[in-house]
């Protein structure tokens, strides 16, 4: 893992096309700013994981639907 210390204003440069930059700092919390191409998906890991989980469950629902319909055909 990379660590850098930034200021208020200051950015970062990570594949020529996406910038973050320091936008506030107050007490414990930084506000981050985010440059990036439209094709370039930017989420809260909170919510990743949560997007992870749930694809998780609809693929394990799925394969208890495709056992259900086709009993002779169990699913790995």
């Amino acid at each position: 893992m990379l660590y850098l210390s930034r200021k208020i204003g200051e950015s970062v440069i990570i594949n020529d096309d996406i910038e973050i930059t320091v936008v506030q700092v107050r007490g414990k919390s930084i506000k981050l700013g985010f440059t990036f191409p439209a094709d370039v998906s930017v989420l809260r890991r909170e919510i990743y994981e949560r997007i992870q989980e749930e694809n998780r469950a609809a693929a394990e629902a799925g394969s208890d639907i495709v056992d259900a319909l086709l009993p002779e055909t169990k699913t790995p």
